[in-house]
């Protein structure tokens, strides 16, 4: 057998064999020829026959056809049972991201028996359909769901020391706060919204005729809730329905006073991850433009700003306000049949129920009209929010922590009527309201600045903003005085805190200025000391003295030295000896 035969034999056993050339080895081949088998032909002729049959088959038109049919049947029963079965597993508890809502109506007849009207009572589901996820503890089983990140440049930042106290300034100013870059701050959003502790589920009353019953506060706007129905919503179950504002309605900002234009609802409406909102009414601010806004932020951010109709006529005719509504950053949303006669009562719907304005809304920050805001959206939320794990957030009053003490503030500022105050007070001291003392801790404040208010809309959020308003709207509008009151009855229920920070680190992100009236008493007083420096009589310059020649001056004499000198016209003091009889003798 000769050297080739044995090679192609040896190939065709699928060996690597390995010849000697040159004194080495050198590797062969490395692709293997395989004779086929008379097993492997058939199968692939059979395979042929079979595939040419089915194609002669179908290529009738009738067969063709009954196929399209049975598959397009087929989808349709898939679809079917598909959304059957998720309709069927969804509770009404576990979908309260989803934009879902319902009425039930409930028929109330009044107590009053001098007012005949029927009050028909609704309930208005609360819509946050923002996105369609789940509670984050169904999801994630965690309560901590923002992005961790490891580089942190803030995690070593702690405050200067204090300057001495022969240099410490008195009053507010702001300290210095670390941020996180804006890159950062977005990327440390959480991708889950925050768990909301036992509540899942939050209903609103709408009655159409609410009737006033004696004692009981409250507003038209508000509703009339009694003292058991405010007792009642301190008691937090999964499930809860309470008054809101907007009680005449299920639409807010439509024929519910505080009335807004339909395409102006239907962009509050929208779905927005983050907004910032303001409000000026009654004219009383003037109007600030942010800064220091990232470019993320600029496209994405919508910033709100709610004024009245006497704002805006002013805004009008000041030629700041055109057609398309914008003023800067701002998109001015016009309200109509404002509820209240004080505007600054005004300008607690806004603060409070953003949540019901927004209703798909993830994350807001409310700055009253007087501020200016001078940091970027997404940096204030990851250092007050996402950094604490926290879903509410606002500032300290810088020198009150007591709501006594900032009872009596408002009443020797004549913030409210002194009466009404003092029977707030006492209704609060009545249910339990002390003090405060260091055996609150680790709460540090019972008065808020609560000028700005950064928040996560969820549940358990919601129910808060709502029951604050409810106190506001039943006692004074200085929201101050009912905070910690609304605060301490929810965190008595629930496992839930708020985040009260430093106002020195609100300052930080928003410069406060002075209200319109009193920047116009600054300017009035300006030009008044214009026009009094400008009347004024000014003073005729003296002239110049004459010029005198030397000629015309009087010589004087050359001073004597020496024994020149002529003696003083001063006579000698006579000395006189002490004793006088011994002079005689």
């Amino acid at each position: 057998m000769t050297g080739g035969s044995l090679l192609l034999r040896t190939l065709s056993l699928g060996s690597l064999q390995q010849q000697p050339q040159n004194g080495g080895l050198q590797p062969q081949n490395p692709y293997i020829f395989r004779k086929p088998s008379k097993t492997s032909l058939n199968g692939s002729r059979e395979k042929e026959r079979f595939f040419s049959f089915t194609f002669r088959y179908l290529s009738r038109r009738k067969v063709g056809m009954l196929i399209l049919a049975v598959f397009a049947l087929l989808a349709f029963l898939t679809g079917f049972f598909t959304v059957n079965k998720e309709d069927d597993s969804a509770s009404p508890f576990d979908v309260r991201y989803m934009n879902k809502s319902y009425i039930a109506p409930l028929v109330l007849s009044g107590n009053d028996n001098t007012n005949s009207k029927i009050n028909r009572v609704l309930v208005c589901d609360e819509s946050t359909g923002w996105g369609p996820i789940l509670d984050a503890s169904a999801v994630g089983g965690s309560s901590s769901n923002a992005t961790i990140l490891t580089d942190n440049p803030c995690k070593d930042f702690a405050f200067p020391p204090p300057p001495p106290g022969d240099v410490r300034r008195i009053g507010p100013r702001p300290c210095p706060v670390c941020y996180v870059p804006v890159e950062q701050a977005i990327a440390r959003k959480p991708k889950f919204p925050s768990p909301s502790p036992v509540l899942r589920h939050l209903t609103y009353f709408s009655e159409e005729n609410p009737l006033k019953i004696k004692p009981n506060g409250g507003s038209d706007f508000g509703g009339y809730p009694s003292l058991k129905q405010r007792n009642d919503s301190f008691n937090i179950k999964e499930s809860m329905t309470v008054h809101c504002g907007f009680v005449k309605g299920c639409k807010p900002g439509y024929q519910t006073g505080f009335d807004i234009d339909l395409d102006d609802l239907r962009m509050l409406e929208q779905s927005h991850e983050v907004i910032v909102a303001s409000a000026i009414f009654g004219n009383y601010d003037v109007i600030q433009q942010p800064r220091n806004i990232g470019e993320t932020a600029r496209k994405i951010v919508p910033f709100f700003m709610f004024v009245d109709e006497e704002t805006e006529t002013y805004m009008k005719n000041s030629s700041l306000l055109g057609s398309d509504k914008q003023v800067g950053l701002w998109r001015i949303i016009v309200v109509r049949n404002v509820p209240y006669s004080d505007p600054r009562r005004n300008g607690k719907v806004p603060k409070l129920l953003l949540h019901r304005l927004f209703p798909n809304t993830r994350y807001s920050i409310w700055i009253d009209g007087k501020l200016q805001l001078v940091r970027d959206p997404y940096q204030i939320l990851e250092r007050f929010l996402w950094r604490h794990n926290a879903t509410y957030a606002i500032s300290k009053h810088y020198t009150r922590f007591d709501v006594f003490e900032e009872a009596e503030a408002n009443k020797a500022g004549g913030k409210y009527d002194n009466v009404s105050i003092d029977n707030q007070i006492e209704f609060y001291r009545k249910e339990g309201l002390t003090p405060y003392t260091t055996a609150k801790l680790p709460i540090t404040s019972d008065v808020p600045e609560g000028c700005v208010i950064v928040r996560e809309h969820i549940p358990i959020t919601n129910l808060f903003s709502c029951l604050w308003f409810n106190e506001v709207d039943r006692f004074t509008s200085r929201d101050q005085l009912s905070f910690s009151t609304v605060r301490d009855k929810v965190v008595a229920q629930v496992n839930w805190s708020i985040n009260m920070f430093l106002d020195c680190e609100r300052r930080n992100f928003v410069i406060q200025a002075y209200h319109r009236d009193l920047l116009e008493q600054r300017a009035q007083l300006a030009r008044a000391r214009a026009a009094i420096a400008r009347d004024r009589p000014r003073p005729r310059p003296r002239p110049p003295p004459a010029v005198v020649h030397e000629k015309y001056l009087p010589k004087k004499s050359p001073a004597r030295r020496g024994k020149d000198k002529r003696p003083g016209s001063r006579r000698r003091r006579r000395v006189i000896p002490r004793n006088r009889e011994n002079s005689f003798i």
